[in-house]
């Protein structure tokens, strides 16, 4: 369709004079334009937009004919006639210039290509030189009203109720005239012979336009009525004319006929533009439809307007442009979809909100093939419009706008209707949609226009799977088009461009213009244009352009033979016609069209032409042969060649319906449509006769429908959307689209007799349809959008420019889902079998929940606001029909969601209650949908109830691990309890991927953690880096846990957590406990204090241990069988770089202190130290402990003491404690900080394969990070069974000696001792048996075990136990201020936390020199290259 675009271009008159022009008209061809002011003609010339000629009436002339009125133009553009107000028509002759042949000549640089001296080529991009040559003046005696220039003759009517007809030769047969009295009116033909006529008497034409296709004239007479005179023969005489009257009209104001639909219509001084259609039948004239703004849309102007002063149909009559006395302008399609206003938005308002007055027009008309739309402002529009930098206002015609237009090449070309791309073109460039930017090259070449807009309406669309069409991507996928500049050459002598077509890849373009055509290459982005140019000039394209096959195919006309022609060439080789093959035609081709390897052409002589196509691989290159199948006359069918709008062949049939064996026949041609003037004609093939496949002939012809302006339809096949596929798509103006829709009968059965085989289903969209993706059920179309850029510059002296007063104008592609219409309305038919089918075949595609969605929205605000009672109302049918769908449940609640809160009842009456709703959601798990019916129950019931169902989802999400929802639960669950509930929670519409992922811990939260690997989380934790501790909850936990704290619903809350937790505890679920923890803020550590005696316990080591194995992928660890071949035992692959590090760097210094005798307070005071300082925690004294350390790889120390650092060496590899956000950099691969230390490491054979049967036995990273976190957790909880379990798996020898160095405490009870000790003892017997790979390590810590013997049978001292009243301090919850040394370390879930496993670390006199703790804070954050 036509769309504006960019800022309207102001012409410049070089001539200086004060007259204002006010009449502007084109010629036949529209290459010239009559321009008129008082006492002035001009011709302008078209492209370029210059003045040819002006001739200029002396006044004495002047004085006796009076000042210029409107102009006409003879057919062949060689006469203008010139209507003056003193009643005169004076003739001008348009000559041709003689020596200066050219009045502007294009200039050329030197050896450009441009320069090609070829006949004919010159004259085509040049602005000819003209003369006006002024005739015998013609007195008709009485003021004239209106002319009209027919083929020989000049119609014109006068004031005095007096139609004349002259001769343009003005002289040799003299002239008659016809008075309007004698002219029989009457409401149709057939009562016109004998009726009484209506008195005419001093009534005159005021306007009158002649209608081609009707053979006859649309008027409208001075007393408003509206008339259509007929003439009954060949010659125009006064006895041979019959009127019908438009019944009940008396304000019509002017005329336009529309010659291709055969429409007639009228202005009217209400605003409205009433279109007529003439009864073929009866000869009276019916209403087809009204154009008028509807002040739904324009609810300020839509009764403002004023009368309506000039309607233009568009050269191609596929538009109509409507003006009003109060100024604007209007776009309509033909059968009345609104396209462009002025007099709303951005076109009425500037920036600032203040009221532009809208542009008052005094004529327009439309430029070559619609391109352009010239404009004349009245007089005080042109002063506003007046640039004051120009000339002075005397030396400029500044009252002629041009507004550009790019338009749809459905409008000309219609063959490109099965495919499922949109294509426009404007005068030198073409817009596609086609082409996906991963697919194609970057587009350098591309003009600014396709800058991509943003997508605000444009939902988030993948390509469907299965689908055979393009692909949503590729058409979706982006907002702006792909722009393709016409090659200038090509546009230079065959302006204007006629005839596009794109290929059905999308890849390939073809444009046609006066001569020739040429076509362009996606993919290498070139152009190729006729290499002989005479070839070129020596054809024009007349009947359009289509792709087939890898050929252009292409309807033209030879002027070297004089012969109609139909041409293929082939696209891969050079453009010219020793590459073409060639078919001679009879007569001239109108319309052609493709159908798999069929071609069909509509002639001039209204007959149908089939032919055959086959590609041939016989030569060097492919060519085409072409054989004529079978004619069909339609011309007992077509009044007028030119009422033919489009021409398809295509497979749908009437009879689709009675089988789903044969889906092979949708490949047959079996059907023509035809749209005849907006009548949808179908020729089916007659098969009652000898079955000729591709010879059948055809059926009379069905009227499918009415009013259509496009028509779609596709040759492929798919068996799973017949329905799509098979279906025909029509575009029908204002009333929307239509759909024919084959209807089959399921599972094979018989179908009823009385059920037809397709229905016609009617629906509207908000978009003008340009192409439909069958299988994607999508339209796609494009609309106008404005840019205002008048904040740009002010108005210059009460004066505003151009930019000013338009905005820029650009075209964005939209699209618009069909889908749910459809299903409506087949559901309103009581079709729901049918309905289902379609729905099945559909719900693959992505946005099948939203079609689901606006089906039940659109119905629901239906009813539930009409304001009469609905006899039958459709939702619960609907309802019903969601139901046979997995989406129901979500559909339901989020159409609900989307709608007020009053039409609520009125959809649950019809879908069900929420509460049981809420209920299939938690039996289905689907929690997110739970979650929004429990919004709905917030609103609709009393708070018991919401409590009640929160809680149960609450449970739930628990035990799923959904911590997102958890955590909007809680929320929930507290603004019931403290009655906030004007907020209900928004629904969470995203899983956290943390459930599956490990503890996502450390989010909003501080941690330092001295162990190394604890340093080295996954990339996703997310944790600042910063030192800051409080000792209390950290600050999202102390909001949540604070606030209100003595409320019942927090208790409530709290006790629902701790259950949760004790479950987890008791099930050794330990990796959801950590995650609970850290997503929900829950208070481990105090927690744990609190059970330490209860559910904290371990009853059953091994069982513990096994179950940690599974929760968190740790291999249960194996002994080598003699030697270790390969590094990489278990599947595990991971680098062994680190330790080889560590072992190179085991300095003096990093082992230079006994840990066994340091106090654990020293963990407490820790805030910032690094993993090689803490290297050697394990001390000197073991051998065999030491290299087990080492074997962990480089982030596993154990225990650390501060120390500054010194070495450079160490602070390359030194990471920060906090940082947990950085990933671990050597165990994926990144060797980049230990090349200079790689060359000082030596193992040694048996070294190389303990270290790699140790990386064998190892878990996972995450794991391992897990596992230390809850090794701290548990150890400040003092639940010392799991500390014992964790150090297992961990096989950690230091945690096992502090954990018996700390049941050595009075305050340890004798039973957790009793239990530790069975524990291990159970697992050594296990290990025994079941485990080996368990047992050097139980042998290593054989002395631990020794000395927990001792201890259960001995009374130990209270003073061995140095943390006693740390440790028991600890242990509690604080609710008070953070102490003092507190306060600088971090803290994770608002509890004090060890820096390292509490016992054996710090100086040998059981503290930290104070100095050296301030510089470990103030050296801050170090780079890390950790595995």
């Amino acid at each position: 369709m036509y769309f504006l675009t960019g800022w309207p271009r102001r012409l410049l008159c070089p001539l200086k004079s004060e007259e204002e022009p006010f009449h502007v008209q084109p010629s036949s061809q529209r290459f010239y334009f009559a321009v008129l002011s008082e006492t002035q003609l001009s011709v302008w010339f078209s492209r370029p937009s210059v003045l040819i000629v002006s001739y200029i009436e002396s006044a004495k002339a002047s004085s006796q004919f009076g000042f210029y009125q409107q102009a006409e133009w003879k057919q062949d553009d060689s006469m203008i006639a010139v209507a003056a107000a003193n009643g005169y028509i004076l003739l001008f002759d348009v000559v041709g210039g003689g020596e200066d042949k050219y009045l502007y000549e294009p200039v050329y640089s030197k050896g450009s290509s441009g320069v090609k001296v070829t006949p004919g080529y010159k004259e085509e991009q040049c602005a000819p030189a003209l003369s006006l040559e002024m005739k015998r003046p013609i007195d008709l005696e009485a003021p004239i009203t209106s002319m009209q220039s027919l083929q020989e003759d000049l119609l014109v009517s006068t004031a005095d109720g007096y139609l004349h007809i002259l001769h343009w030769d003005g002289v040799s047969n003299g002239r008659k005239a016809i008075s309007l009295c004698s002219v029989p009116f009457s409401l149709d033909l057939q009562s016109a012979r004998g009726g009484l006529c209506l008195d005419l008497k001093g009534v005159y034409i005021r306007d009158m336009t002649y209608c081609v296709t009707l053979d006859g004239f649309a008027v409208v007479l001075d007393d408003g009525r509206l008339g259509f005179i007929t003439p009954l023969a060949n010659r125009i005489t006064a006895d041979q004319l019959q009127g019908v009257w438009a019944a009940d009209v008396t304000d019509g104001t002017c005329v336009a006929v529309n010659n291709k639909y055969r429409l007639v219509t009228f202005g009217c001084a209400s605003g409205s533009v009433l279109v007529y259609s003439i009864d073929t039948t009866t000869g009276s004239m019916q209403l087809s439809h009204k154009l008028e703004l509807t002040p739904k849309h324009y609810p300020d102007v839509w009764n403002k307007t004023g009368a309506v002063k000039l309607i233009r149909w568009s050269p191609d009559y596929s538009v109509a442009m409507v003006t009003w006395e109060c100024g604007g302008l209007s776009l309509w399609s033909v059968f009345g979809a609104h396209l462009i206003c002025t007099l709303g938005e951005d076109f009425a308002y500037r920036s600032d909100g203040t009221k532009k007055k809208p542009i008052n027009i005094s004529s327009m008309c439309w430029g070559a093939e619609g391109y352009q739309l010239w404009v004349i402002t009245s007089r005080e529009e042109t002063e506003l419009v007046e640039n004051m930098e120009e000339a002075p206002p005397q030396t400029q015609q500044a009252g002629i706008l041009q507004f550009h237009f790019i338009k749809s090449a459905l409008t000309v070309n219609p063959c490109t209707s099965n495919q499922e791309q949109v294509l426009l073109h404007g005068e030198d460039r073409l817009y596609l949609t086609c082409g996906d930017p991963t697919q194609l090259p970057s587009s350098s070449s591309e003009s600014p226009h396709n800058l991509p807009h943003g997508g605000e309406s444009s939902p988030p669309h993948h390509p469907s799977p299965n689908s055979t069409s393009q692909g949503l991507s590729t058409l979706l996928g982006y907002k702006h088009w792909h722009v393709v500049q016409i090659h200038s050459t090509y546009l230079e002598s065959n302006w204007p461009i006629r005839f596009a077509a794109i290929d059905t890849a999308g890849q390939c373009i073809a444009v046609a213009g006066r001569r020739g055509f040429a076509h362009y290459s996606m993919s290498s982005r070139k152009w190729k244009l006729f290499g002989n140019i005479t070839q070129e000039q020596n054809m024009t394209v007349t009947g359009g352009l289509v792709w087939w096959n890898g050929f252009v195919v292409v309807a033209c006309y030879n002027f070297i033979d004089r012969q109609e022609e139909l041409r293929l060439y082939l696209r891969s080789s050079n453009l010219d016609n020793t590459f073409s093959s060639v078919t001679k035609l009879h007569s001239g081709t109108l319309l052609l069209n493709v159908f798999r390897d069929m071609i069909i052409l509509f002639r001039a002589d209204c007959s149908i032409c089939l032919y055959s196509m086959e590609r041939r691989h016989d030569g060097p290159n492919p060519s085409a042969s072409v054989e004529l199948l079978q004619e069909v006359s339609m011309s007992r069918y077509i009044p007028h060649p030119a009422l033919v709008v489009s021409v398809t062949l295509t497979s749908v049939r009437t009879e689709t319906g009675i089988t789903l064996k044969a889906p092979q026949q949708a490949c047959m041609a079996d059907s023509i449509i035809l749209n005849l003037a907006g009548q949808l004609i179908m020729l089916q093939r007659d098969r009652s006769g000898p079955q000729i496949q591709e010879k059948l002939p055809f059926c009379p012809p069905v009227v499918l429908a009415q009013y259509v302006e496009n028509v779609w339809t596709t040759c492929r096949s798919n068996r799973k959307k017949r329905h799509l596929l098979e279906a025909l798509w029509l575009s029908c103006g204002e009333a929307g689209m239509k759909v024919w829709l084959p209807l089959f009968p399921r599972d094979h059965r018989k179908p009823h007799s009385f059920l037809s085989r397709r229905i016609m289903l009617p629906f509207h969209i908000n978009i003008y349809p340009l192409a439909v993706l069958f299988e994607d059920a999508l339209v796609l179309g494009a609309s106008n959008e404005t840019v205002l850029y008048d904040s740009l510059q002010g108005p210059r002296e009460g004066r505003e420019s151009l930019e000013g007063l338009f905005p820029y104008c650009t075209v964005e592609r939209t699209s618009q889902i069909y889908l749910h219409h459809i299903l409506r309305q087949l559901l309103v038919r009581n079709l729901g079998e049918q309905a289902l089918l379609l729905a099945q075949s559909c719900a693959a595609l992505p946005y099948f929940p939203h079609v689901m969605e606006l089906m039940v929205h659109v119905v629901l605000e239906e009813e539930a606001t009409s304001r009469e009672p609905i006899p039958d109302p459709l939702l619960p049918t609907v309802a019903k029909f969601i139901t046979e769908f997995p989406l129901f449940l979500q559909t339901i609640v989020h159409c609900a969601r989307k709608t007020e809160f009053a039409l609520w009842n009125y959809l649950f009456a019809a879908v069900g209650n929420p509460k049981d709703l809420f209920e299939e959601c938690l039996m289905a798990q689907d929690l997110d949908t739970a979650a929004s019916y429990l919004i709905i129950l917030q609103n609709m019931e009393v708070p018991a109830v919401s409590r009640q169902h929160a809680t149960l989802l609450f449970n739930t999400a628990l035990e799923q691990g959904k911590w997102d929802l958890c955590r909007h639960m809680i929320r929930f669950l507290k603004a019931i309890g403290s009655g906030e509930m004007e907020t209900p929670p928004p629904t969470p519409t995203t899983q956290e991927p943390s459930s599956t992922g490990g503890f996502e811990l450390f989010r909003n939260r501080s941690i330092s953690l001295s162990q190394s690997a604890d340093s080295i989380a996954a990339g996703k934790f997310n944790l600042q880096k910063t030192f800051s501790m409080p000792s209390e909850p950290s600050a999202k936990g102390s909001d949540r846990w604070s606030k209100d704290s003595d409320c019942a619903e927090n208790m409530y809350i709290d006790m629902m957590l701790r259950r949760h937790a004790r479950h987890l505890l008791e099930h050794v679920r330990l990796k959801e406990l950590g995650c609970f923890s850290a997503q929900l803020g829950f208070e481990l550590i105090g927690w744990l204090c609190h059970e330490r005696t209860q559910v904290a316990r371990v009853d059953d080591f091994v069982m513990a241990l096994k179950c940690l194995h599974k929760d968190f992928l740790w291999p249960f660890p194996v002994i080598p069988a003699g030697s270790i071949s390969s590094p990489f035992k278990n599947g595990h692959r991971r680098t062994v770089l680190s330790q080889h590090l560590l072992k190179s760097q085991s300095a003096d210094s990093l082992l230079n202190s006994d840990m066994d005798t340091a106090p654990p307070q020293a963990a407490a005071r820790n805030s910032n130290h690094t993993w090689l300082d803490g290297l050697g925690a394990l001390g000197p004294t073991e051998p065999t402990e030491m290299d087990t350390a080492l074997s962990h790889g480089g982030p596993q120390t154990q225990e650390a003491f501060l120390s500054p650092l010194t070495n450079k060496t160490e602070e390359c590899s030194i990471g920060s404690a906090t940082d947990l956000t950085e990933t671990s950099s050597m165990v994926d691969g990144d060797w980049t900080m230990v090349d200079e230390n790689f060359s000082t490491l030596s193992l040694t054979h048996s070294e190389l394969e303990h270290i790699s049967m140790e990386l064998a036995n190892k878990g996972p990273h995450k794991s391992q990070v897990q596992l230390r976190y809850l090794l701290h957790v548990f150890m400040e909880a003092g639940c010392l069974e799991w500390c014992v379990v964790i150090g297992l798996i961990l096989r950690e020898a230091a945690v096992i000696k502090q954990v018996v160095n700390f049941l050595d405490s009075p305050e340890v009870p004798p039973e957790t001792v009793q239990s530790v000790h069975s524990g291990l003892l159970g697992v050594d017997a296990w290990a025994s048996t079941d485990c080996l790979g368990y047992k050097p390590f139980l042998n290593m810590i054989r002395p631990q075990l020794q000395k927990l013997i001792e201890t259960s049978v001995e009374q130990i001292q209270p003073e061995a136990f140095l943390p006693g009243a740390s440790n028991s301090k600890l242990a509690e919850p604080q609710p008070g201020g953070p102490s003092a040394e507190d306060s600088r370390g971090p803290a994770l879930l608002g509890l004090a936390l060890p820096l390292e496993p509490p016992g054996g670390l710090g100086t040998e006199d059981g503290g930290v020199p104070e100095e050296q703790e301030e510089q470990a804070v103030d050296e801050g954050v170090y780079d890390c290259t950790l595995s």
